[in-house]
């Protein structure tokens, strides 16, 4: 009985033994952040606080220009691949010009072409009271190049080549589908689908657009000033269609009144020529012709190398990418980083993002924050070396979770550390788990004696 006594009066005698040393600090060492004159300096973190922080000077690292630059081609000065058009020659000037005046046809009613525009009345509803009933409201549409309008809450309508007498019905029809009060009227507003061009000698060469009024002759060369020479003796007019050139003397429209009203047709060129040269007439359509196949052909390979160009740089674009998160990968970029400790889920270094500035919350939250078990909430720190050498240890109570709004406000700079202190809990549940083996240890070899 006896032995059994002195047993255990050993064995609190080594646990006695065992807290003393913790108090020395023999067994266990807390890291903690103490305020030091000169050295450690001890902010709260308030509103204010965060303001005198945030002045310190940074300038996020720039993410490389090849994740930011646009692509653009240089501009070509003019269209490249026309070559030289044809010149044009003297001709031999007969005698005698045959005339050869163009079949008149009816067009037939006006079809609505692609570029006209059309003007769109829907009126107020009649069964109401038309004293506070709204006014007409008109709108004009562009027929697209797929031949279509677009009408809000009505969809899109195709309209090439009808008459509008057709247009308005397939409208009609549209608005009973979206059940909408089909109560409108449909006009032309501008024509721009067909032209008559008329050039040469004449006062001021002009396109002529194709309107629902019939264009005849006579209209045509008034309203590009008239014949502008003095003497129209050797003058013909030469009328270019459907890849026919028809043509007449001057003197003969002029004694001929059927002439004036030789109604034209979209697409018509009429080319008022001082000579009696039907090849140059000829030459003359020929180069138009020619100079459009010269335009389009230069456009196509006008694109065809600018896609060329833009594939090759946006290539290089994509290797700089490439190789730039090869080297992030590899560690190979110089980075800011910010370094967390303590009490967090994931001890290590925070990478300060390219192109903009990171928070104290980016950082915590980013790595999976710190949890209340083990961490004190009261004693969040931001650690920060000044030039003088001395360390700013800026602190956040989050006890109250309101003040981690202050978090997202506190800007953070490269090198500075993110400490939280553990909680007093934590600290003597660790002293127990490292002395625990040790009393056990001891306690074995008591017994054993």
């Amino acid at each position: 009985m006896l032995g059994k006594a002195i047993h255990h009066v050993r064995l609190w005698q080594i646990l006695f033994a065992a807290f003393i040393l913790q108090g020395c600090g023999a067994a266990y060492v807390s890291p903690k952040v103490q305020a030091e004159d000169g050295v450690v300096r001890v902010v709260p973190l308030t509103a204010q606080a965060i303001e005198t922080a945030n002045q310190s000077p940074y300038s996020p690292r720039a993410i490389p220009a090849a994740f930011t630059q646009q692509i653009a081609a240089n501009p070509s000065n003019g269209v490249q691949g026309m070559g030289v058009l044809p010149v044009l020659g003297d001709a031999p000037q007969p005698r005698q010009l045959a005339t050869r005046i163009p079949p008149q046809v009816d067009p037939e009613p006006y079809k609505i072409g692609i570029g006209d525009i059309v003007r769109l009345t829907t009126q107020p509803d009649t069964n109401r009271d038309t004293s506070s009933a709204p006014p007409d409201v008109r709108a004009t549409y562009t027929v697209q190049d797929d031949g279509m309008i677009s009408i809000p809450g009505v969809g899109r309508v195709m309209l090439l080549d009808l008459t509008l007498a057709q247009a308005e019905a397939r409208l009609f029809e549209s608005f009973v589908s979206a059940r909408i009060d089909p109560t409108f009227s449909l006009e032309m507003a501008e024509f721009h689908a067909r032209a008559v061009v008329i050039g040469g000698a004449v006062a001021a060469p002009v396109s002529i657009p194709i309107t629902l009024t019939p264009l005849y002759l006579d209209e045509a060369i008034s309203r590009a000033g008239g014949v502008a020479v003095s003497d129209g003796t050797d003058v013909s007019i030469r009328i270019y269609r459907d890849g026919s050139l028809y043509q007449l003397q001057l003197s003969e429209y002029l004694t001929t009144p059927e002439f004036h009203k030789m109604r034209l047709l979209g697409g018509d060129s009429i080319y008022i020529d001082t000579e009696f040269s039907l090849e140059r007439a000829q030459v003359y359509f020929e180069q138009q012709i020619t100079l459009a196949q010269t335009r389009h052909q230069a456009r196509a390979q006008a694109v065809a190398a600018l896609t060329a160009e833009l594939n090759q740089r946006r290539a290089t674009l994509a290797v700089h990418r490439t190789n730039f998160q090869d080297q992030l990968a590899l560690d190979a970029v110089a980075r800011d980083y910010v370094y967390l400790t303590g009490e967090v889920i994931a001890p290590g270094r925070f990478t300060l993002p390219f192109g903009r500035e990171a928070t104290l919350a980016d950082a915590l939250f980013s790595e999976g924050g710190f949890t209340s078990q083990t961490a004190n909430p009261a004693q969040i720190y931001v650690l920060r070396a000044g030039e003088d050498g001395a360390v700013t240890a800026w602190q956040l109570d989050a006890r109250n979770v309101a003040n981690l709004v202050l978090a997202t406000q506190m800007n953070l700079r490269p090198n500075d550390i993110i400490f939280i202190a553990e909680q007093p809990v934590t600290r003597w549940h660790r002293v127990v788990q490292q002395m625990v083996p040790a009393l056990i240890t001891s306690g074995a070899g008591l017994a054993a004696n």
